[in-house]
């Protein structure tokens, strides 16, 4: 089944991305939640004509993340928790604490714009991809050290 999205939803797509998904979490998830639209003719049309308009804004938009990138630059963030003497942490790293230390900065991403290669649950040195934009994702280094 194919659906156009009308957000961007993490792993599947982007807004306005035709994407193929099983018919029931199309019927029974996407649609009902307005996450997506069926992807007729009709509204192919709709969604075409509304890119072509929102064209310049979507140019703008992707300057700003291009710019925050910028500005982000090789930064590296120090997140202090507590843990274990073999160098286990309680727990793991989340987003929501990355995003937290983010806004601390002064840079404002959301926790859903954030991802892990991996679970962090050791202490040590971490890549975190920022996805800032349809087109433009940034690396950043976060330390996890003891408290």
């Amino acid at each position: 089944m194919q659906v156009i999205l009308t957000q961007d939803i993490a792993g599947l797509g982007y807004k306005n991305d035709t994407v193929d998904v099983k018919p029931g979490y199309g019927r029974n998830y996407l649609i009902p939640q307005g996450y997506a639209i069926i992807a007729n003719n009709s509204n192919s049309k709709m969604i075409a004509e509304n890119i072509k308009q929102a064209a310049h804004k979507a140019e703008k938009i992707q300057k700003d993340a291009e710019e925050l990138a910028k500005s982000i630059g090789d930064l590296t963030i120090e997140l202090g928790t507590k843990a274990g003497e073999s160098g286990k942490i309680f727990g793991a790293i989340t987003t929501n604490q990355v995003s937290e230390a983010l806004k601390a900065r002064g840079f404002d991403i959301d926790k859903k714009k954030i991802s892990f290669g991996q679970n962090i649950k050791d202490l040590g040195e971490y890549k975190v991809t920022l996805d800032l934009h349809k087109e433009v994702q940034h690396e950043i280094t976060i330390k996890v050290v003891a408290e």
